[in-house]
């Protein structure tokens, strides 16, 4: 069969993909093998493919079929989050398309729709991730909102309710007004933004109301939120504000009688030393609201619009009461100053709205008695973070955490398990029935007098992450069924791989649940990506168009060329600059690709010039690739184990770019019509074959095309367990490395000197080791064209003179030599070799760095003294022979 000229990605792809299906590859059973396990972090039922989930799913796509060619049973999990903000949106959307009003439908109208929604759209992802490449086992998908995985979810709910770890109150929350519900802190992101400072003054008056004289200055942000105020505050040992003890401040624009409080949270160095209390409307002011009973006045409705007791500005919205309020104070001489001020203003992480806070009744989750031991394992090293960087990050956020709001004001997701009577008592329960029992029993009721109208279900929804923090173990059904064989043999997993960004959301919640639950840590290592971004630095999204349509790349350059394109820049932990525009890495991946096909090509034009019987003398290539090969495969082994992904990759390709077809092939190529070695032809082959193995869960594709093409093979590399490696001779390393010297130096002394590569020479070498150059001797005359090479101790005039480390090499040639090119690289190379001398010389001149610093030490500057000694003397009696 005619190979194409470059690899066909878009047949390979698609053909192999659906044979590992077929065989069913990535399908997982416990058996007696070791486990490696592998939960997806479940992308967004709302997702598509983007850049984010490709450096995510690439990389554990790797790990994946590295285990699974270790011989380990490997098992990758997929599935998907239910995504309540987001879905909810989406679904509104749809309906709103459709001319239909969410406030016009019940409940279950709505779900309805939810679910067409997410039947159509929901599964989308999971399609993509099979164009990228991922070894998921698609018997094993998974979705947050599946029956059994929402049973498990209100059966914990239910659990830590019993145990005290989850109670309803009235608390200071974060609003997301747009989505219409309450926000956990992690899911608000706070932005610099620039702002202006309003200075207000309010009048003083006596506690019966009659006029002080004098007017207090406040300073804030938010000037609407004055209509909320319940009191002023200042320092007690602020010695401008003392005389205002049992005075009260009168509220701009509604008169509303406030008192003057004194408590030392305020910086008497702050602003005017005096700050406005709004309870209902921040955090800080809601702390000295409590301590000092004050009046909570929420001015705000659910979207963010003036409420009926804001007096002002009813059904305006805050931003646009903002720019009235501002005004009317002005007019009414209230407003003293204005000034431009910079500060942190939280936006919502779903919907990009300004959070508000905001005091509501919630239902909250106690954390620190689930974060204590959480903490603990992950400081232990029972769990490792890579980069062990993010431990410290961990320990911060874990040593200062607060209660979780697990409430959430939608309909999309786990109704909150709890239902109320008439007289506002809730009872916690897994279901109705059981809500019911807890009632009349409660209420002393008699069976046969029970109708089971009486309760109402709780409206809200459970956070997504209440769900998902369940993942690790719930996937194999380990709460429902405790102890099941599935769940007793993949849990705890291996391997997590995730963003640094949702260490707190989802990370240190799936560490506390898999302790709570399981009573063991739900992971070993955690792998954090870093965030892809684009030449400009900005993290690509969709709001700034700045990230690529991968399906579209997948298209155009392979699935292989694209996981190259974003592993390779990669480190672990560290954001990556991907050019979105020259997708650079990427058509690097695409040239990497078509190099191995071609060298593929190559090889398989020697597969029928074969001689009829293998040579008994080893040819040293492949002495040499032999060992090169088992000291990469070391290397790749080590990077692999300390999860430096990109790091493996770059040596791999080193390895079959410079090494394998740059050196091996050349070294090893027949002469024109003449027969390769039998056994150096099987060698080759082998090499080739166990590169494919190496590379093959980085760029699974080409490898299994390429190992299929090399030979007629009833296996699949997928599949194929790795070849374990002997140590590798240093020495044969070290004559290839001189060998490669040799042959670069020799080649660019005749480009330098115009011989033309057809142009045949005779090479003098003078070295001390000479079994070294006959070794290596058939190779080297080959590489260089050289016809004969000799030995002597004497420079060989009219040649070109090189000096490779201690040897020189004497270039003889038939061809009338130019040697003005050789004398000027010579000349430069010497004045170089006596800088660095003269730089060991001084340091080796310092007494104190020689009486201080360890022998070993020493001795390696003595060593390179002798070095450049030797260089510089060959290099002086080659400008010599040069005249």
């Amino acid at each position: 069969m005619e190979l194409s000229k470059n690899f066909d990605h878009q047949t390979a792809d698609s053909k192999w993909y659906q044979h590992w299906l077929d065989k069913q590859y990535f399908k997982s059973v416990p058996d007696g093998r070791e486990p490696y396990t592998v939960v997806i972090p479940p992308p967004n039922v709302t997702g598509i493919l983007h850049m984010g989930h490709c450096l995510n799913n690439t990389i554990q796509d790797v790990l994946v079929r590295r285990a699974r060619m270790q011989g380990k049973n490997a098992c990758w999990v997929p599935g998907t989050d239910h995504a309540s903000i987001a879905t909810e949106a989406k679904v509104v959307q749809m309906l709103r398309e459709r001319g239909i009003a969410k406030s016009s439908l019940s409940r279950d109208e709505f779900l309805s729709y939810a679910w067409e929604w997410k039947e159509k759209y929901g599964g989308i992802i999971l399609e993509q991730l099979k164009k990228l490449g991922c070894s998921l086992d698609w018997d094993r998908v998974n979705f947050t909102m599946d029956a059994d995985y929402s049973q498990s979810v209100m059966d914990v709910f239910v659990d830590l309710y019993k145990k005290g770890l989850i109670y309803r109150g009235k608390r200071m929350i974060n609003w997301d007004p747009k989505a219409k519900t309450a926000l956990s802190d992690e899911e608000v992101i706070m932005r610099e933004t620039n702002s202006k400072l309003y200075h207000l003054k309010y009048e003083l008056v006596n506690e019966d109301g009659s006029p002080l004289g004098e007017t207090i200055t406040i300073a804030t942000v938010r000037p609407e939120t004055i209509l909320g105020d319940s009191a002023v505050a200042v320092n007690p040992n602020d010695v401008r504000y003392q005389h205002l003890k049992g005075k009260k401040a009168v509220v701009p624009l509604i008169n509303r009688h406030i008192p003057v409080i004194f408590d030392e949270y305020v910086e008497t160095d702050f602003g005017t030393g005096a700050l406005k209390v709004t309870p209902a409307h921040d955090k800080n002011d809601d702390m000295l609201g409590q301590k000092h009973g004050l009046e909570v006045i929420d001015i705000m409705n659910d979207d963010a619009t003036f409420s009926e007791d804001a007096q002002l500005y009813i059904g305006m919205d805050r931003f646009d009461v903002r720019k009235q309020i501002v005004i009317d104070l002005e007019a009414k001489g209230y407003l003293v100053k204005t000034e431009d001020y910079t500060n942190q203003v939280g936006y919502s992480e779903r919907s990009d709205a300004v959070v508000e806070p905001r005091l509501s009744m919630q239902w909250w989750v106690k954390m620190e008695p689930l974060a204590t031991p959480a903490l603990k394992v992950v400081m232990d090293g029972e769990i490792n973070f890579h980069p062990a960087k993010f431990k410290n990050l961990y320990q911060h956020w874990m040593t200062n955490i607060k209660d979780w709001c697990i409430s959430r004001q939608l309909w999309w997701g786990h109704r909150i398990p709890a239902w109320y009577d008439a007289d506002g008592n809730f009872y916690v329960a897994a279901n109705e029935a059981d809500a019911y029992a807890q009632y009349y029993a409660a209420k002393g009721i008699d069976a046969a007098a029970q109708h089971n109208n009486e309760l109402s279900q709780d409206e809200d929804c459970l956070d997504t992450w209440f769900s998902s923090w369940l993942w690790p173990f719930e996937v194999f059904d380990g709460l429902r069924h405790p102890g099941n064989e599935e769940v007793k043999y993949y849990y705890p997993t291996n391997t997590l791989v995730t963003a640094p960004e949702i260490i707190f959301f989802w990370v240190a919640r799936m560490i506390m649940a898999g302790l709570e639950y399981e009573k063991v840590i739900p992971f070993k290592d955690v792998y954090f990506t870093g965030i892809v971004r684009d030449e400009q630095g900005r993290k690509m999204s969709k709001s700034l168009g700045n990230s690529p349509d991968l399906l579209k790349m997948i298209e155009e350059y392979g699935a292989d060329a694209v996981r190259f394109g974003i592993l390779i820049s990669s480190p672990a932990g560290n954001d990556l600059l991907f050019d979105v525009k020259e997708l650079a890495t990427v058509k690097q991946g695409s040239f990497f690709i078509n190099k191995i096909w071609n060298a593929m090509k190559l090889v398989k034009m020697w597969e029928g010039r074969q001689s009829e019987t293998a040579s008994e003398t080893p040819h040293f290539a492949v002495s040499w690739f032999e060992n090169r090969l088992a000291e990469a495969a070391t290397e790749i082994d080590g990077l692999m184990a300390q999860f430096r992904l990109s790091e493996a990759l770059k040596a791999l390709y080193t390895l079959i770019w410079d090494d394998f077809c740059s050196w091996y092939l050349e070294w090893v190529k027949p002469g024109f019509e003449q027969p390769i070695d039998k056994g150096v032809y099987n060698k080759t082959v082998a090499f080739f074959s166990q590169l494919m193995t190496l590379l093959h869960p980085f760029l699974p594709f080409a490898t299994e095309e390429v190992y299929h093409q090399l030979a007629n093979r009833t296996d699949d590399i997928t599949v194929k367990q790795w070849t374990k490696f002997e140590a590798a001779d240093t020495s044969v390393l070290e004559k290839a490395a001189v060998l490669k010297q040799v042959i670069t130096a020799i080649r660019e002394a005749r480009a330098k000197n115009q011989l033309k590569p057809k142009d045949s020479i005779t090479l003098h070498i003078t070295t001390e080791n000479e079994v070294l150059y006959n070794d290596i001797a058939d190779i080297l005359s080959k590489q260089v064209n050289a016809d004969g090479i000799n030995f002597t101790q004497e420079a060989v005039a009219k040649t070109i003179a090189i000096a490779v480390e201690k040897d020189k090499f004497y270039i003889e040639s038939q061809v009338e030599l130019d040697t003005t090119a050789q004398r000027e690289s010579l000349q430069k190379d010497l004045d170089h070799q006596k800088g660095f001398l003269n730089t060991v010389m001084k340091k080796l001149s310092n007494e104190k760095f020689v009486a201080n610093a360890k022998p070993e030490v020493v001795a390696i500057e003595q060593k390179k003294q002798a070095d450049a000694e030797a260089r510089i003397k060959a290099i002086e009696e080659s400008l010599a022979s040069l005249g």
